[in-house]
């Protein structure tokens, strides 16, 4: 009874902030179109002021599913999101479910509410105590971009390590003298470990390196290439951790007439579609995408199903 009274306490004082009544508060929480978009918004905006997460656990209930999961995205933007959601889409449809895709701290107050079934993270604003909050109501979870230990918790990571020891082998092969590491976002659960390999990679061989920070978009890719250094008669290497970042410096050195597969070779990761249309183009890691979305819904499912299943790492290999 404490954790209703709490949960009703919380309704209540989100009413009086919003000056509207409890039962408004509540068709707000529950999406109804009882309530008018501008006041639905005001008392979401309030709510999440509030930190406001209901907690069902208390009541003992146990809903029936609705055949709908969710993936929680930190945005749409890039080329990497098509064929990711495709496979998504693709895997929950032969599963006979519905997949929503959802970006934004709002969209998850109506997760406690399960009106979805269980969902898939890929989105760095999702913070670990938060997924482990709802993992702790027995909530099924998949998230593809970090680990975490829970027992309604499964992970469907890239094999990072093997794609980007592959690359940077790729490199040396061409006898540069040093090689540029372009990183991604520093918290990023692949630019930890596209990076860490990389490193081990280069230091295994006694190849110079250096470490240049990017932000896994072709913006910071190009401005990368202010901070390389050439000198003559000397080649150059640089692995950008994500293709994004490749076609930014790409277009940096091109546009400052250094010559590609000359003077610097460049390797990426993530087998961007546009990569292979460039001149030169970039060698890349690649791994199905389509893949890496189908085999998350589907150990989603098992796990809606409280069937046994496992954590699963999806194969990457460097594309000559």
């Amino acid at each position: 009874m404490k954790q209703v009274g709490e949960c009703m306490a919380g309704i209540k004082e989100i009413a009086e902030k919003a000056g509207v009544s409890i039962s408004t508060v509540s068709y707000a929480l529950n999406g109804s179109s009882r309530v008018s978009v501008k006041t639905r918004d005001k008392i979401l905006s309030i709510a999440e002021e509030m930190n406001y997460i209901p907690n069902l656990a208390g009541q003992n209930l146990r809903r029936q599913r609705t055949n709908i999961i969710a993936v929680y995205l930190t945005s749409y933007q890039g080329s990497f999101f098509g064929d990711l959601l495709q496979g998504m889409h693709q895997k929950a449809n032969d599963l006979g479910m519905e997949l929503i895709v959802c970006s934004g701290k709002r969209s998850r107050l109506f997760l406690p509410q399960r009106l979805i079934d269980g969902i898939l993270v890929l989105d760095k604003n999702f913070s670990d105590s938060e997924l482990l909050k709802y993992a702790d109501q027995s909530y099924p979870i998949v998230v593809l971009d970090r680990t975490l230990k829970h027992e309604s918790i499964r992970s469907v990571l890239l094999d990072n390590e093997k794609g980007s020891t592959q690359a940077m082998q790729s490199l040396i092969n061409e006898g540069v003298d040093k090689i540029y590491i372009i990183s991604g976002p520093e918290n990023n659960h692949d630019s930890i470990e596209r990076k860490k390999a990389a490193v081990a990679a280069a230091e295994a061989q006694e190849i110079e390196y250096d470490i240049i920070p990017g932000q896994f978009n072709e913006i910071s890719g190009y401005q990368a290439g202010d901070k390389v250094v050439f000198e003559p008669e000397k080649t150059y290497g640089v692995f950008a951790l994500n293709d994004e970042m490749g076609l930014g410096i790409h277009k940096y050195l091109t546009e400052h007439n250094i010559v590609i597969n000359k003077d610097v070779f460049i390797r990426g990761f993530d087998r961007n579609q546009v990569t292979g249309y460039l001149t030169p183009p970039i060698k890349s890691v690649a791994y199905s995408k389509f893949d890496f979305g189908a085999t998350a819904v589907g150990i989603l499912n098992k796990l809606i199903k409280e069937e046994a299943v496992d954590n699963k790492t999806i194969s990457t290999y460097f594309e000559e």
